[in-house]
Formats: structure tokens, sequence, C-alpha cells
């Protein structure tokens, strides 16, 4: 007979909680994840009892079919409504009455053999923002007390629950004006539904006579040998009985098993903490430690933890954990930076945002998270606690990606909370900080496990109230070891004095000198927790997905919608317009504009990240506004909507390589910068400079060595009286090269217009001349490619010649299907790359094996002064 989906996940579920201690003792424990099998429906008349919840609820003709976690908005697309909402302006348009209504959320599950001393708790993960809550007909939790998007809560249902058709309905109702919900700010527009709905985990815990709960591991390293490691275990054990229990709490990290007696009185619940001094094996020689990306491996490890009594397993957990040591300093000019592993490190990241629906995948999830790694950031800020699971703070854990975790600006303006703020924003009266306690409490304990978060957020723009900084403070203190930021922005708190970080903008284009120029606002220095050289325009085919055909050119009001919604600015296209018109001039056509938005937004983003990384020490971290984006946008972002790369993404890559030269626009010198964990000597930095004809103009070679984790000028320019192209490459002391740089150059200086400076921007009022460039003479490229497979990936190696004397500038390297969509996650280890006059590049490209499509996938090569090749892969 042929089990059901449902019976199969539930078996699957038993198995693997039991697995870790398969072979010792009877395990009472069990954790059934209620994931499939939902069906949802708006409700028009809000139920009161359970006897209209029943009638209702078996009317399953108007129900929509889901898994949970999911939002409304979420399923209702998932079910085929909704088409075409992102196109122009679709979504201004649509309804939003139907979410003033209630919707249900309906299931159907079963459970294994209960016995009398097991204790069963139903649990919500997340849910959004009110909910009833109704098991076998019987309202187990009411409105009035389940609501708030980031609390956590579990019901007892031992006297409820059956062992065969147990029936859960759920009834949604969304935020309203004034409620603590989800934050997408000014980022796009708001969802239609607020998020409403069950948008974490639900799922049933059966337990023995003892629970366990918040398992998590902390760790404390000898920074100054790194040889050695303190872990601490805690653990919270709950005595479901109305008796005196002794048993034994049985732990094992690696190989290394121990055990700890405890006595529980009836009820009781105790938090432990058990460190080195009472559990030796707690003491780790040699530790293989947590490193964020570029500088170490992110090693994990796995404590398995179980309590038995009357020897019976009464329950059990599993969790990963790092070991790595996280600390804060301040620079001698007031910054505050981060430190890991006893090394002081530069903060190199960018702002994550969910799908606008919360609709994204594991699968989506980790292609975001491979381009973040392969950008060479360490670092997420994830304004708001984002993830509809786990998941994307496991990756994080996985790639060595850092996080920043914590509270939106969507709770501290009127305008997006939706009530009255004042200067520490929305949570002013007593509920407002008790639920901000509860909820931030239920955070932490969710994730405090994960060693990639290294600092939470306990504001955006505005700092929070001093009593309610006092009552964070203590609750961090006394359930984590980790730092906290107050707010995001400089500002001193009256109870803990300068925050030290700064959020004094950018968000619109500057010029790549401003970074540093400025010493005043946003440039670098200290450090800037969001800021951003303004729009990156997607890729042509993805503006053509979300711009309908007749209104693709010129720039109209469809484009202006699918730029920000701030109130205030950045609500079209003409900062970016203006300025590839006064520097590079006015754009014919839509390609054009295309491409010259690429050239102007590589530039900004390199000039960016290359800023703070040449004034090590003096600036302390950059985190990019943003890293992505909630729905098809212009603003913002490092890869688009459909998961393609802008040009930033490659000039973000490019800028943070470990090892990299960096001409700095201020001093006109070459900067090294290494930020390996090993000093380097015997390097040779190889500069050539050519003008735009391809004429040689200068070439130096330049030996130096260079400290670990710093910057250092290495070389003076000449001032030059044309534009020029800036050839940068980097050698080894075995003489082998380990990165490249490359800079157009106009004689004519960007000139800032300081005096008119505000959060949004610094406009300029002389610009630098790029017009020459239009004249480029055409250059020729010949190419080679191969492809071998490797592992589950394809590895595709261009090898481009420049065949002839002039300069071939900005050259794009794309594969794409067999209808010309371009075929993604697809990792180059470098792109819009210039070629000097006679010279051969190298390109590699790793594709996952399954998205190749063999015999149909296209090279496609393109630039600024070539023209366009496209090669049939051949792929056996």
């Amino acid at each position: 007979m042929k089990k059901s989906s449902k019976t199969i996940i539930l078996l699957l579920t038993i198995l693997f909680s039991q697995q870790p201690f398969a072979g010792t003792k009877p395990n009472l424990s069990t954790r059934i994840l209620l994931k499939e099998n939902w069906k949802v429906e708006r409700n028009s008349k809000v139920l009161s009892d359970g006897a209209s919840l029943t009638t209702t609820a078996n009317n399953t003709e108007n129900w929509y079919k889901t898994s949970v976690p999911s939002t409304v908005m979420g399923v209702l697309t998932a079910n085929g409504l909704y088409k075409d909402i992102f196109v122009g302006t679709n979504y201004k348009d649509l309804d939003k009455t139907q979410f003033n209504d209630s919707w249900w959320y309906k299931t159907e599950f079963d459970l294994p053999t209960i016995l009398p001393e097991n204790t069963i708790k139903l649990h919500f993960d997340g849910i959004n923002y009110y909910a009833n809550i109704w098991l076998n007909g019987k309202l187990i939790a009411s409105r009035d007390k389940v609501f708030g998007t980031f609390r956590q809560f579990k019901f007892d249902i031992s006297a409820i629950a059956k062992k065969k058709g147990n029936s859960l309905a759920v009834e949604i109702f969304r935020a309203q004006p004034g409620d603590f919900n989800i934050g997408f700010v000014d980022w796009n527009p708001r969802p239609l539904d607020e998020n409403m709905g069950i948008w974490r985990p639900v799922y049933v815990e059966i337990d023995g006579k003892v629970g366990l709960k918040n398992t998590a591991v902390q760790s404390k390293v000898n920074t100054s040998t790194l040889k050695e490691a303190w872990l601490t275990v805690k653990t919270e054990v709950k005595n479901y009985t109305s008796e005196n229990i002794s048993g034994t709490l049985i732990g094992k990290i690696g190989t290394n098993e121990f055990r700890y007696p405890v006595k529980l009185n009836p009820n009781e619940t105790r938090d432990l903490s058990l460190t080195s001094e009472e559990i030796a094996s707690l003491y780790v020689k040699n530790p293989k430690l947590w490193w964020c990306n570029n500088l170490g491996e992110p090693n994990l490890q796995k404590l398995s933890l179980r309590f038995e009594t009357d020897k019976t397993v009464t329950d059990s957990d599993e969790i990963t954990f790092g070991i790595r040591e996280i600390e804060t300093y301040f620079t001698p000019e007031g910054h505050k930076g981060f430190i890991l592993n006893g090394k002081k490190i530069l903060i190199k990241g960018a702002g994550w945002t969910d799908d606008i629906f919360l609709r994204d995948t594991n699968q989506s999830l980790d292609t975001q998270l491979q381009y973040v790694k392969h950008m060479n950031l360490n670092t997420l800020r994830f304004e708001s606690i984002w993830g509809t699971s786990q998941e994307v703070y496991d990756l994080c854990d996985k790639y060595g990606i850092m996080a920043m975790v914590g509270w939106s600006c969507q709770w501290e303006w009127i305008e997006y909370l939706g009530k009255p703020c004042d200067a520490f924003g929305g949570i002013q009266t007593d509920a407002d900080v008790n639920l901000a306690l509860e909820s931030l409490t239920d955070q932490i304990l969710w994730l405090r496990n994960h060693p990639s978060i290294f600092v939470w957020f306990l504001g955006s723009d505005k700092l929070p109230k001093p009593e309610l900084e006092i009552k964070y403070k203590n609750l961090i203190a006394k359930i984590d070891n980790r730092p906290y930021l107050l707010t995001a922005g400089t500002r001193t708190s009256e109870v803990s004095g300068p925050v030290g970080v700064k959020m004094n903008g950018p968000y619109e284009y500057v010029s790549p000198n401003y970074w540093f120029e400025d010493t005043k606002h946003g440039g670098a220095f200290g450090f800037n927790t969001e800021t951003s050289p303004g729009a990156q325009i997607p890729p042509l085919e993805s503006i053509k997905k979300m711009i309908p055909e007749n209104q693709l050119w010129p720039i109209n009001s469809a484009w202006d919608f699918h730029c920000t919604h701030s109130l205030v600015a950045f609500q079209n296209l003409n900062v970016n317009t203006s300025m590839i018109d006064n520097r590079y001039g006015k754009s014919k056509d839509l390609n054009e504009y295309s491409l010259k938005s690429d050239v102007l937004g590589y530039e900004a983003m390199s000039g960016m990240f290359e800023g703070f990384r040449a004034r090590i020490p003096v600036s302390t971290g950059i985190i990019q506004w943003m890293l992505n984006s909630a729905w098809p946008s212009f603003y913002w972002q490092l890869y688009d909507y459909y998961l393609l790369p802008t040009s930033g993404y490659y000039a973000t890559r490019k800028a943070n390589n470990s090892n990299q030269l960096i001409y700095d626009y201020s001093k006109n010198e070459i900067f090294a910068v290494n930020e390996s964990l090993n000093s380097e000597k015997n390097l040779k930095a190889k500069i050539t400079v050519y003008d735009f004809n391809s004429n040689l103009l200068k070439k130096e070679t330049v030996a130096f060595s260079i400290n670990s984790i710093t910057s250092k000028s290495v070389f003076k320019m000449d001032t030059f009286t044309e534009g020029v192209f800036l050839d940068l490459k980097l050698f080894n002391e075995k003489g082998i090269q380990i990165a490249s740089n490359f800079y157009w150059l106009s004689n004519k200086k960007d000139v800032f217009n300081w005096e008119k400076s505000f959060w949004g921007n610094t406009p300029l009022k002389e610009y630098a001349d790029f017009t020459q460039l239009n004249d480029l003479p055409k250059s020729e490229i010949s190419t080679i490619y191969t492809v071998k497979t490797v592992g589950n990936n394809e590895e595709l190696n261009v090898t481009l010649t420049n065949t002839n004397s002039k300069t071939a500038f900005f050259i794009h390297l794309n594969i794409t299907d067999n209808l010309s969509n371009s075929i993604f996650p697809a990792f180059w280890d470098d792109n819009y790359i210039s070629i000097l006059p006679n010279e051969k590049r190298t390109i590699k490209c790793s594709i996952p094996k399954d998205l190749v499509l063999k015999n149909k996938s296209k090279l496609v090569i393109s630039g600024w002064n070539i023209n366009e090749q496209i090669h049939s892969l051949e792929i056996k």
C-alpha cells in the first residue's frame, strides 16, 4: 500500500529526531514538522466558536493548497493568481481590501503512539500578525494573546491531541497601522497583505517526563595563541511532572562525550550553563575555529544532547555551532570596529531583504549566499530579522558570512509604522516595551547558535528609549555573549555613550573620488552601516521583464515606479541619467543607456569599496545598501530580483580581492591592501598607463612587502593631462599574478558641491569627461574556450586575445540558453574586463552542471568597442 506524503514526512521526522542516539535507550522525544498539506481560505465573516469553525473548515471548495511557512500572497501567487503584477505599474492598481478579512490556514496530522508520560506541545515559530488557533474544534489561543511578528508560541495540547486525524485551524489577521510588523521601509511597495500568514515553521514536539529547550554552545578563544578555547553548553531543562526526577544530561561533541547529573523538583524549569570547570572536555586544544570569508575556513561543530531518566531518553537535541571569539574596539578617532578571533577586520557587506511575499526557497537562498561569498564580501546586514526559517543563517554559517541581525527602521518613523514616533522611534508604551523584549528574547534564543551572527542591532535610525536600552542590555547579558549595537547611526546614548558607527549616506550616485575625499559624511572612515552610490541598473533582459515593451524607451513613469518608494528621494532615475549625460554623453537608445549605466555603476561601486579598503585602519566597516531587491528594481542591488548580477557585482568582487592594488583618487597614488592573515613579502606591482588611443604613456614595476590586514601607499602617480587607462597587476614572490585592477580616468576631475551635501548625496558641480570613450577605435578579440566537468559543475575556460593595438574596453561575458536567457548562477572569476593591446586574458566560469543545456548553451561576448560574438558551447 502506498503511504501518503504526510505519513512519509512524519516517519522521516521521527527517524531523524532519534538518529543521534540510535542503539542507546528508548527515546520518547519526537518532533513532527507540520509543513505540507495545508489549505488556505479567505474568511469574510469572523468566526467565534468551534461549531462555526467546523462548518467552514469542512467546506474545502474555495481553499488554496499550500505549505507552511507561507504568507497569504505567497499562497495566492503560487496558486496562479496575480500574474504579471510586477510589470510596469500593475502593482499599484491591485485591490488590498480582501486582506482586511481574516484568512484560515488548516491542516490535519497524525501522531505516533502516545504514552501517559508524554507531554505534547504545539509550536509556532512565527505568526503575522494576530491569530485565533483551534485544535480539534477547541479554541486553544486567541488573538488577544497571540500577536507579534517576532514572538514564538507554544501550547500544551496533551489533553486535546489524539493519535489520528488532528485538525488544526489558524485564523490569521493582518497587522494594523502601529503594529510592529516586518519592514520593507521605502525599499519597495508594501506587500499587499502586509505579509499576513504563518511565516515560520509549525511543529509538534513530544517529550517524556523531562524536556530540553534553547540548547546553545558559546565559546571563548585564546586570541593570543588561537591554540585553546573554552566552551559553555547552555540548555533549559523542564520537569513536566509533579514528582522529583533525577537523571543525566549526556552530551557529545565530536568523539568526546560528557555526563552531568541533574535533579529536578516537581514542575521545575532550570537553566543549565555547563563550563569547562564542570566538564573537562569543554576545554578544547587546537580548536578548528570559525573564520569569515577570505580569512580562513568557517569550521562548524555539532553538539548532540539528551536527557536520560529511568533508563529512557526523555528528550534530545542536536545543534550546529562554531568556535570563535567576537570583540569590539574603538579607533583613536572614536570609530567602532570588530575583532574576530583576535584579528581586527574590515566589515565588508551589504543589506539583505527577503522576497516581497516571503517566497525565498532553499535553492534561491543558497544561490544568493554563494553570490555573497563570490563577491569577496564577509558580512550581511539583516535590517529586520529576516528568514522564514533558520536556513539563511545556516548558509551564513556554512559560507563564512558574518551577520548583523536586528530591528528595522520600519518601527521608527510614523510613515512606515503608522503611529506617532518620537526621537526614540515608535516603541513608547509599556505594552510596546514588553512586546519588544519578548520578541528580542525569542529571536536571540532561536538564533544564538549561529557563529555567523556577530552583533545584534537594537535599533536602526534611532536609539531605543533609555529605559528600554537598560532592559535590552540586561536581557542580552543573561542569555547571550556577543556584542550589540543600539543603532546604525551616529548617536550618543545617555546610558552607554557614543555608539561609534555612522549612517550619514549617501544613497544616490556619487563619483568614485567621493569616498577618498569626504571626511565629514559617508566617506571612507569609521563604520558606515549603510550607504550606496545609488541605482544599479539590472541587465537588459531583466528590464524587459519589468517594463512593458511599449514603455521601454525613453525612461518614463513605469521606470520610476520601479525605483525606491521613498517619500522624499530616489523616486526616479534622474540622477543616474544626469551622471551619464554629463560624464559619458547622452544615450540615443535603450541599449546605449544600459551599457553606459553598467560602466557608471561599475566605477561607482568599485570606488566605494576600494575607498574603505585603502583607508584601513581608519575605516572599520562598509555596508552597501543593498545586496538584493525584494521586487524588480533599479536601485540598491548587486544582483537583481531575477538573480542576475549587475555590473556592480563584479566591481565588488574585484574591489574586495584579499590582496589588491587600488588607485586613490584624492592622493593620485596606488595603494596596496592585504586583508589576509599573513604578511606578504616581495610582492610586485606592475603599473601601466595608456591614453584612450592606446598609446603607452608609462610602465613601472614596484617591489614592496605589506603586513597583514592593512593598506599602504606603494606608488605616486604623475599628473595626467588627458584621459587614460590605468592597468594594475599584482604578483606574489613566486611571480604568479594574484590580482588585477583597471581604471578609466579623466584629466577633468569630478568636483563636489560640498555646501549642498545632505544625507541622500553630495551633488557634483563639475564633471569628469569620458565622452572620448564614445570615439574609441574598434578592437578585435579572438576567443578560444574549453569546457570540462568537475564534480557537479561545468568549468568553462575562455581565453580572450586582443589581436590589435587598441584596448578592448569593458567586455562582458555571459552564458545563455537557446532562447538567449542568461543561465545562472554562473560564477565568473572576472567580468566587465578590459584587455590591453596584444594582451591575452583567460577567464574562468563555474556553472552547476544541471543548468547547462547540452549543445544549446551559448557563450556571448560583448563590449564597448568590440563586435558581439556568439559561440555555441560544445558540452559533452
